[in-house]
């Protein structure tokens, strides 16, 4: 936001686009009162009718911004002052009058709301080409870790990713006993905030349940027929099966036959899920071999997933929380932690894709490389174990096959630290390292 501000100088708008309850509106205040004498912020979902018609008509600027200082009782200095449009998608024409009052130039403009929703609300308006647009993500590992008071540990996490330093197992287990509270939490702002105020993981359960209904019920909005939430509510389900791609024959025959595409793409919009896509061609331009009809769905945030998992259930019922507190990750839940990483790849600004392959002693079994990463000109396969096997036959293979696309391969697991010849073996806690 502060090299927007630096290097934008006025000549476009910053528009936030995340899911629902990620922090949009909150950031953006705060950035407000930093960096600014002064600034407006219209929040579109309860504003007057009035404030709604000043954009109606921005033929006088002058008497719109005369209006807004005298309606908020607030003094705009040109080029010192900010105004801020919340929940842009319920005030159309202000998403088109960005493109002329950036051209007019006297006030920064910072613009948030679901995309899902802005997208399906500015349909028949001139969209502004005048926007430089910045992901919102639930917390990351760091910004976690910084929440719950133990900031200290991230350069710790740096200089043993860095320097390959191997530590002692109980070291190493009291860190993974962090990163399983992440898991379970999540990175939401509320659930984070419910975990810090009172220390009880139901009530963290409820703060995330409240949010998960209010995404199923923007969901019902923009799909009455029920599809967009449905599936959904199936990622879970879906993910456990440790199938090598999502089905949508097994979720609904509905989905199958109908455009499931346009749903796919709606779902991804709104940001509630990470969408990990096939490689057909496991190569450095991985975009350019993306198998769009093979994909795998997580949530995203782990801790909404958890929740979901059990979404029939009272958190008293939730064995997962027992497990990913417990001091062992067992194999059965190795799918919450491929939706961790897929978080945290993700946060990190990484695009998800996956690999499988036929094996060559049995043409009917298939090798899997969880996630593909590309880096300088070279690859970075991934396997993602839950427990204390270090077994990575996967790797093994997929290295024999692609050794000169190979910068070195990474297997994510419980243990501590280690190395087995160019593999890298991380504990979970390393991957944002990644």
């Amino acid at each position: 936001m502060l090299e927007w501000k630096l290097n934008s100088n006025g000549k476009t708008a910053l528009l936030i686009k995340g899911a629902r309850r990620i922090g949009k509106s909150t950031i953006s205040r705060e950035f407000a009162k930093n960096e600014y004498d002064s600034y407006i912020e219209i929040d579109f979902a309860k504003a007057s009718e009035e404030v709604r018609h000043l954009f109606d008509d921005i033929q006088d600027l002058d008497y719109i911004f005369f209006r807004l200082q005298q309606i908020f009782n607030t003094t705009l200095h040109e080029r010192k002052s900010v105004i801020l449009f919340d929940e842009i998608q319920l005030c159309p024409k202000a998403r088109q009058a960005i493109k002329y009052l950036v051209e007019d130039g006297r006030y920064d403009y910072i613009e948030t709301g679901s995309l899902i929703s802005i997208r399906k609300n500015t349909k028949d308006i001139l969209i502004p080409s005048e926007e430089t647009r910045l992901s919102m993500f639930p917390l990351d590992y760091q910004e976690f870790l910084e929440a719950i008071g133990k900031e200290q540990t991230w350069p710790l996490l740096k200089y043993l990713y860095e320097n390959m330093k191997v530590i002692p197992d109980s070291q190493s287990r009291s860190l993974i006993r962090d990163f399983r509270l992440y898991m379970v939490i999540g990175g939401m702002p509320q659930a984070v905030n419910e975990y810090l105020d009172t220390n009880d993981l139901a009530r963290v359960d409820q703060v995330k349940r409240e949010i998960i209904a209010l995404y199923l019920e923007d969901f019902e909005k923009i799909d009455p027929s029920g599809m967009l939430s449905f599936l959904f509510k199936n990622i879970p389900s879906e993910l456990s099966k440790g199938k090598l791609k999502f089905e949508l024959g097994s979720v609904s025959e509905s989905l199958k036959r109908n455009n499931s595409g346009s749903l796919l793409h709606e779902l991804e919009e709104s940001m509630t899920v990470n969408i990990c896509y096939r490689s057909s061609d496991p190569n450095v331009g991985l975009g350019l071999h993306k198998d769009n009809s093979a994909f795998k769905l997580y949530m995203g945030d782990t801790g909404l997933f958890i929740t979901l998992a059990f979404w029939d259930n009272e958190y008293t019922d939730n064995i997962l929380y027992a497990k990913l507190l417990s001091d062992k990750l067992s194999a059965d839940i190795g799918y919450i932690c491929e939706n961790a990483v897929a978080q945290i790849l993700r946060a990190s600004g990484h695009t998800l894709y996956y690999y499988t392959f036929p094996a060559r002693e049995d043409m009917k079994k298939y090798y899997e490389i969880d996630f593909l990463l590309s880096h300088r000109q070279k690859l970075i396969p991934i396997e993602v174990k839950s427990s204390n096997y270090k077994r990575h036959r996967s790797l093994d293979v997929f290295c024999e096959k692609y050794s000169d696309r190979i910068l070195y391969p990474v297997l994510l697991y419980t243990k501590p630290l280690n190395r087995d010849g160019n593999l890298k073996m991380l504990p979970f806690y390393l991957a944002p390292c990644l």
